[in-house]
């Protein structure tokens, strides 16, 4: 089973919003909303390329039942834990201004509730894939994803994580099976600033030799890059096509990849899954279906 961990999930807010002034009242030209979170992102592509998987983490607040509501109207198993207190964040998108994003901050995690969160994880057995994504709740420690790999690592349980700075760091030493850093926290990991694929290879090397298995940086428009477990390079652009919305796509990227590994268990046609699922949403308003991926991937093949 395919477990994906959001320790802070979201409603996702998302709009257009033309010339906008500050001071001003600006109004929306656009807008959708949605179940969101890394982890929750990786389920939901993972679905639509026919491979179920458990969503965990923390819900709370009105805004936490209408993520639960949302997650079990689209089939995606949600056990999460749900709070006494506090509210699950609203995390605002405008996609049309580059990206800007206004993100809140979450309910405080109670120990039993986490207490609650680690009897799950506890359940987790040898061939079991475990995917860590985001950010944390600020009660909880950037131990975190590193005490979960400690509980799980001995198990042959698989890990993937997508996260940043100390987050990504203290994993490194359990031997991640997956890391998938972008371009910018790549840089931001050794103080330098990345701008091409070439850039990126001997920095990536470099989280293998601090434990990671295999790296996966996503380099938006640039493609990607991929040092698997062999010590082979896999190097890509990205395929042409019209950028719409670049919010989720690298969770995307990480869900092509697993479901591409899981397929066939070879690393270059998982990284032609990751990088066509990442580039398919990118060219999409949502999260991208599986017939987009797989008609992308297959125009990327010709």
């Amino acid at each position: 089973m395919i477990y994906t961990v959001t320790l802070n999930p979201s409603l996702d807010y998302i709009v257009d919003v033309e010339n906008m002034e500050l001071g001003m009242t600006n109004r929306t030209s656009y807008e959708q909303m949605e179940a969101g979170g890394k982890g929750i992102n990786v389920s939901y592509v993972l679905r639509s390329l026919g491979l179920e998987s458990k969503a965990l983490g923390f819900l709370a607040g009105f805004t936490g039942e209408e993520i639960r509501r949302r997650l079990v109207h689209d089939g995606i198993c949600a056990e999460f834990e749900m709070l006494s207190s506090g509210m699950s964040r609203i995390n605002v998108k405008v996609r049309n201004i580059d990206g800007t994003e206004i993100n809140g901050m979450g309910p405080d995690i109670p120990k039993d509730d986490l207490e609650r969160f680690w009897a799950k994880l506890e359940g987790l057995q040898q061939g079991d894939v475990l995917v860590l994504a985001g950010s944390i709740p600020k009660s909880l420690p950037n131990t975190i994803y590193q005490d979960m790999m400690q509980l799980v690592v001995d198990r042959g349980v698989r890990v993937i994580v997508d996260a940043s700075k100390d987050l990504l760091k203290n994993v490194l030493p359990y031997r991640p099976f997956l890391i998938k850093p972008n371009h910018h926290e790549l840089g931001e990991l050794f103080g330098v600033k990345i701008g091409s694929r070439e850039e990126a290879i001997p920095y990536a090397k470099r989280l293998q030799e601090m434990g990671a298995v295999n790296v996966l940086v996503s380099l938006g428009g640039l493609g990607a890059v991929l040092i698997d477990e062999q010590g082979l390079v896999h190097s890509s652009e990205a395929p042409s096509g019209t950028v719409v919305n670049t919010v989720g796509s690298g969770d995307s990227m990480v869900a092509g990849f697993l479901a591409g590994w899981l397929d066939r268990g070879d690393y270059e046609y998982a990284f032609r899954m990751g990088l066509a699922a990442g580039s398919a949403g990118a060219f999409s308003d949502k999260l991208p279906t599986g017939d987009e991926i797989r008609g992308l991937l297959e125009r990327m093949q010709q």
